[in-house]
């Protein structure tokens, strides 16, 4: 790793990825359980493709958002778990230059095409609840592919000038990245040079994502409740709603976290560094690792899939 009294760029190419700062000594142990979340994650997401991708009754747009989101997720977890561990277990703690922008940018790509695959089955569910009768019309493979093709363009072109701003960043002698991957305005807060204008975008970027998305799902689901109230009896409502379930759980866990880590990043200076930095990496894992469970549990055709799979009698 080289440091230096004057500021580098790209022809000295490193940083130094502290892991979880203050908790050095127990990071062997941190590890495990984001090991353990990791392999979740993996078997999880490649078994929902698997299904998805073998049986022709599930490619429904409902089943095809269900695969994005869960190549997205494979997406998301391998850009950061591998090196993550390899800072906590084995000390690897450098890390290029550009490996580190590549890094960020598929993170925050992938987080904004994550979230806007929530969107996209929040879509769905509203038009299997408030327009059964015209669902395929509405969403048939053309459609579908398109949404899913503009979820995708969104998250590079948005995300694209974040690596970009950065190369015109000057960095002096603080190389060292308080965190356990390269997060945006972890890597911000260490130039020396001008930075305003990288905050203003990633802070623009956060609430146009976030927020346009959030209140889109918010929307579809006023829309949701409204129509299920109209339902007669109370078994009938329930199971309407009951179809949204596996979706909802979905939402808290990506939204909950990621909006507290984010507040905490930016306006949270009372929050112990350690903790932010927990809050982030779990962010970065748990929806992978959960996502598949959530949705092989409470979507009984994925269930009934994964045990035909693994020869288990419902």
């Amino acid at each position: 790793m080289t440091h230096s009294n004057s500021s580098w760029s790209l022809l000295y190419p490193s940083f130094f990825l502290i892991g979880i700062p203050g908790l050095e000594e127990s990071q062997h142990w941190i590890a495990l359980p984001l090991c353990v979340l990791y392999l979740f994650a993996l078997v999880g997401n490649i078994t929902i493709l698997f299904i998805i991708w073998t049986d022709p009754w599930l490619h429904q747009p409902m089943y095809i958002f269900l695969a994005m989101l869960s190549g997205i997720d494979l997406v998301l977890a391998s850009s950061t778990a591998p090196k993550m561990l390899a800072v906590l277990l084995v000390d690897a703690h450098e890390i290029g230059y550009t490996v580190c922008l590549i890094q960020m940018f598929f993170i925050h790509a992938f987080s904004s095409m994550e979230s806007g695959v929530l969107v996209a089955m929040a879509l769905d569910r509203y038009v299997a609840i408030c327009h059964p009768l015209h669902h395929s019309t509405i969403l048939h493979p053309w459609v579908t592919g398109r949404i899913g093709m503009a979820v995708v363009l969104r998250g590079l072109v948005l995300l694209l000038p974040f690596p970009i701003l950065l190369g015109r960043l000057t960095f002096c002698q603080a190389t060292v990245i308080g965190h356990a991957y390269c997060e945006h305005m972890a890597v911000v807060k260490l130039a020396c040079s001008e930075t305003t204008v990288n905050r203003a975008y990633g802070l623009v970027v956060a609430l146009l994502v976030v927020g346009l998305d959030v209140l889109a799902i918010g929307f579809s689901y006023a829309l949701i409740l409204q129509a299920v109230v109209k339902v007669p009896g109370v078994e009938a409502r329930l199971k309407a709603f009951s179809t949204c379930g596996s979706h909802i759980c979905v939402i808290l866990v990506f939204y909950v976290p990621g909006m507290f880590s984010f507040l905490t990043h930016r306006f949270g200076h009372h929050v112990p560094h350690h903790v932010h930095v927990l809050l982030a990496t779990l962010y970065l894992l748990v929806p992978p690792a959960l996502n598949p469970v959530v949705y092989g549990v409470k979507t009984a055709q994925i269930r009934q899939r994964v045990l035909r799979v693994f020869y288990i009698k419902e």
